[in-house]
């Protein structure tokens, strides 16, 4: 079967993991706790594999991760001692990283490959919900640090193929991304943003849709809402991945009063 292009949040940090004893969260948090442990019973079926995109990785050109993603990347600051000793064991996907990288090529892309990197947190954060028994393998591909909106949905476009390969695709992201602000002055601008956002996402129309989110500057405070993309841009490698069919809004919440969506595609 094919299977969607997602595009999911990741949080804040290591939002999910917060108590050492392994209760639940802060219920700030628990909605979109909720959505990601769901994701992968929702599928039509379960994946062979993940290609995952995350917004906390960027080379100057598209790079695939052929390694095992450990040790661990704890990309994040001034968090409890013992969210710095999380674990997920996923084994890697080189295979899947390999296909990427042809797909990519012949697209046009030139393709760097690394193996050294551990995975950070836009990977094993959400992941660690999502797939809590570490039981698929998975491969990261960077972002391409120019940030062009129109080539990260042409990345996306050429890995489309893995979905008819049994390769879930995932941006990893989130859809407001403004650490500088938070709290109820910022909900009816981040409110308006995501209403935009989402609109434009699940736009009937493929090609209408592209030229909208490949202009997203012009949608309503959308610098208010990402000062800068990297955390937008997954969104774009899964819209391209996922083709013309259409795109559903699965998932809308707030944290930090802020609005935050994530998709589905195809």
């Amino acid at each position: 079967m094919t299977l969607p292009a997602l595009f999911l949040p990741h949080g804040g940090g290591p939002c999910f993991f917060m108590d050492p004893a392994g209760g639940p969260p802060d219920p700030m948090w628990r909605p979109m706790q909720a959505y990601l442990a769901g994701l992968i019973a929702s599928l039509p079926e379960r994946p062979r594999a993940i290609l995952l995109v995350s917004g906390h990785w960027e080379e100057r050109d598209v790079t695939v991760h052929v390694g095992d993603g450990q040790p661990l990347l704890f990309d994040y600051y001034g968090f409890p001692e013992h969210t710095y000793h999380l674990r997920w064991d996923a084994p890697g996907a080189p295979d899947v990283a390999l296909r990427a990288k042809s797909l990519l090529e012949a697209a046009g892309f030139p393709v760097g490959v690394e193996r050294e990197r551990g995975w950070d947190h836009g990977v094993f954060i959400p992941m660690k919900v999502a797939v809590p028994d570490a039981d698929i393998p998975l491969a990261q591909l960077s972002l391409r640090a120019d940030l062009d909106p129109a080539a990260h949905v042409a990345i996306g476009k050429a890995l489309a193929p893995l979905r008819d390969e049994g390769v879930l695709i995932v941006g990893s992201g989130m859809s407001f991304h403004n650490l500088r602000t938070r709290g109820p002055q910022a909900t009816p601008y981040a409110d308006a943003w995501d209403d935009a956002l989402v609109a434009v996402a699940t736009d009937p129309d493929p090609a209408h849709r592209e030229a909208r989110i490949v202009a997203w500057r012009d949608l309503p405070h959308a610098e208010f809402a990402h000062p800068r993309e990297e955390h937008l841009l997954p969104l774009m490698v899964a819209m391209g991945a996922g083709g013309e069919g259409p795109a559903v809004c699965d998932y809308r919440d707030h944290v930090f009063g802020w609005a935050v969506s994530g998709f589905r595609f195809g």
